[in-house]
């Protein structure tokens, strides 16, 4: 049960450390580290941070759960986390409309996971 929660934790975190690093790169275009010093909001910059965070927890997740599990939950909860992010504007991201495709998307994928854990 661990390992699920960590592979879930680790795809949350992957969705947040690609708009924080997305935010960087759109700040940063002049390629000088100097730059860097101008990056508003400042927490954007924990985007490295977080991928060393990640790494440990996609290892943990695999050695908990097997390769297949690990990204099957993985990939599941970056889809939401990232549908949700757009949803609510979050970190900055242009707010989205609630569209019900998405949702019925989003069902699909548990559905997929419910099927692939049935013994």
């Amino acid at each position: 049960m661990l390992g699920i929660l960590v592979a879930a934790i680790s795809g949350a975190i992957m969705s947040v450390q690609g708009v924080f690093n997305a935010e960087v790169t759109k700040q940063t275009r002049d390629g000088a580290i100097s730059s860097l010093w101008h990056v508003s909001p400042k927490y954007m910059l924990l985007g490295g941070a977080l991928g060393a965070f990640i790494t440990y927890t996609v290892i943990y997740s695999i050695n908990a759960i097997g390769p297949a599990r690990s990204a099957m939950f993985i990939v599941s909860v970056q889809i939401v986390m990232s549908y949700l992010i757009e949803l609510f504007g979050l970190f900055g991201i242009d707010k989205q409309p609630f569209e019900w495709r998405k949702c019925i998307g989003v069902a699909a994928i548990v559905a997929g996971i419910a099927i692939f854990k049935w013994k």
